[in-house]
């Protein structure tokens, strides 16, 4: 990790268009069931945080680049450090959907 993105702002807007541009990765939505149904963004897979430690059954490459994002950037910024420690190497906390300006899907 780079020092100085610790101190970046994480743009919901920017990691959505990284990962649209990646063939490579993985946009997880790290919300809970009840609030991906309410509207999600296209592309993206749902593994609530509290179910996080079965992401190996979901996104079994290692080496994808993973995308993740909540409603407001807590839960997104907890799951990136978990994937990390199960070794997933490419992880990016684009923050929440709660200020995504693209289209949502129902």
């Amino acid at each position: 990790m780079n020092f100085f993105n610790v101190f970046a702002h994480n743009d919901i807007n920017e990691g959505v268009k990284r990962f649209r541009e990646n063939k490579n990765a993985a946009l997880l939505d790290v919300r809970t069931r009840e609030e991906y149904a309410r509207g999600h963004i296209e592309g993206s897979y749902n593994l609530p945080l509290d179910e996080l430690d079965r992401v190996d059954s979901v996104i079994k490459d290692k080496n994808v680049t993973l995308y993740v994002h909540c409603l407001s950037g807590g839960r997104s910024k907890r799951a990136t450090a978990f994937l990390r420690s199960k070794g997933y190497k490419d992880v990016y906390d684009i923050g929440g959907i709660g200020s995504y300006k693209g289209r949502i899907v129902v």
